[in-house]
This record gives structure tokens, C-alpha cells and sequence, in this order.
């Protein structure tokens, strides 16, 4: 599988942000935190999430890079970089341009709401989709289930943009844990997320007091874990 992929798994259900402003309750906070990545028991890279905040109020740019390491830099030369310019109106959230890519292979994608339409190229084949109200890329998804999880409504199931085809998850909040992590120890909500018909399911942990930052996320098959990101540092 390449690391691209992965990315965009856990991407469709990792999310993070920060607590409100006191002057916009529904701002998300900027943040930077790094993570190491973990395939079954092998160290195979880092993770950094980035958001800031754009010049127009409610609007942001969020930024995901994975970078292999070891002997998986000589496979996976090139750093993994998705990107999504999004605003937030009435506390959802709304895409509007997602960018990813991995050395030569690029994804480029442009929400139209007015038309309805999303629209854009996946790997060298257009897209041309239909919109529906609610949808979500592999990165406002993170966003979005943040900005849920603060008002007690996450909904059970997304329909999510990834790569040239839109796809339903079912969100499950399987309730409180306690971990330790490298910044201490951290009160947490998990939540998982699968798609219909599918042996895979990631399972998240969202730090309420910080914002409901991830700080840990395991992805398993068949009931075996498959790959893990555990965070490091949060710069807030």
C-alpha cells in the first residue's frame, strides 16, 4: 500500500483543532502537532498537522505532511502533503479546495456549492461529481468531527471525497478513556469510523482539554492492528 493511502485512511477520520475564542465561539484555534507513525510493531515515519487561520474570518488552511524514515525513505522518497482550504458557517464545516499529492502523483479538487458540483483531477482522470449538502474531504472530515465532538452531535455517518469517488463512514463515539501519552496523561473520547462493508476500522482518541486534539489513532483489520500514530508534540 502506498504511504499516500494510508495517509488518506487516517486522514478521513483523524481530527484535531482547539478550544473556541471568546469572541467567536465557533473559531477553531490554531495548532501544530507531530506524531510518530507505526506500522504493526516498525517505526515507519512521522506525521505533522498544521492549521492556520486564513485572512478572512472563518476560514482556514489545514496541512497534513507524513514523511517515511529508515529504510521506508528508500520506498517512499517523496513526503505525503494533503491540504484543505475550508470555511466554517453555523458551526459545520465547508470545503473548498483540496490539494494533495506524493512526488509525481498529484489530486486536485475545487468544491463548487452554487453549481453543486465538485470538480477537479484524481491522479490524471478528471472528476465531476454531484454535491450534496454536508460532504466532506479526507481533510475537512477532521475539522468537522471536532467541531461535533465540542457540540455533543456527531453524526453517524459522512459522505466523504476521496480521491475521485465520493464515500459513506459510519461514526461510532465509543465513549471514555484514560491514556498516557508523551505530553501526559490525557481523559480521551474514541470514536471509529468504518466504511459499509468494509474489514477495516479506525479508531481515534480526542483529548477534550485540548481542544479534542487526536492524540493517538489506530487503524486494524480483521480485528489485528494494522497501523498506529501516537502524537509527540502539540504547539498550540
Amino acid at each position: 500500500m502506498r504511504a499516500r493511502d494510508v495517509a488518506a485512511m487516517l486522514a478521513v477520520t483523524l481530527t484535531a483543532g482547539g478550544p473556541a475564542t471568546a469572541a467567536r465561539e465557533h473559531a477553531v484555534a490554531p495548532f501544530a502537532a507531530h506524531y510518530l507513525a507505526d506500522w504493526r510493531t516498525i517505526n515507519v515515519g512521522t506525521s505533522d498537522i498544521v492549521l492556520r487561520a486564513d485572512a478572512v474570518p472563518d476560514h482556514y488552511l489545514y496541512t497534513w505532511t507524513m514523511t517515511a524514515r529508515g529504510i521506508f525513505r528508500l520506498m517512499y522518497s517523496n513526503d505525503v502533503v494533503q491540504r484543505s482550504w475550508f470555511s466554517v458557517q453555523d458551526e459545520h464545516v465547508r470545503p473548498e479546495r483540496y490539494r494533495g499529492e506524493q512526488g509525481a502523483s498529484s489530486v486536485t479538487i475545487d468544491f463548487d456549492w452554487e453549481a453543486g458540483r465538485v470538480r477537479g483531477v484524481s491522479e490524471g482522470a478528471p472528476v465531476d461529481l454531484k454535491l450534496d449538502d454536508g460532504t466532506q474531504d479526507v481533510m475537512s472530515i477532521q475539522i468537522e468531527v471536532m467541531l461535533d465532538l465540542r457540540n455533543h452531535n456527531l453524526a453517524k455517518v459522512f459522505h466523504i471525497l476521496d480521491k475521485n469517488e465520493i464515500k459513506d463512514f459510519v461514526y461510532t463515539l465509543e465513549g471514555p478513556a484514560r491514556i498516557r501519552t508523551e505530553i501526559g496523561e490525557l481523559d480521551t473520547l474514541v470514536v471509529a469510523s468504518q466504511r459499509a462493508g468494509s474489514n477495516r476500522v479506525l479508531r481515534m482518541w480526542f483529548a477534550p482539554s485540548l481542544g479534542y486534539v487526536p492524540v493517538q489513532a489506530e487503524r486494524s483489520r480483521d480485528g489485528k492492528l494494522e497501523f498506529a500514530m501516537r502524537i509527540k508534540t502539540l504547539q498550540r
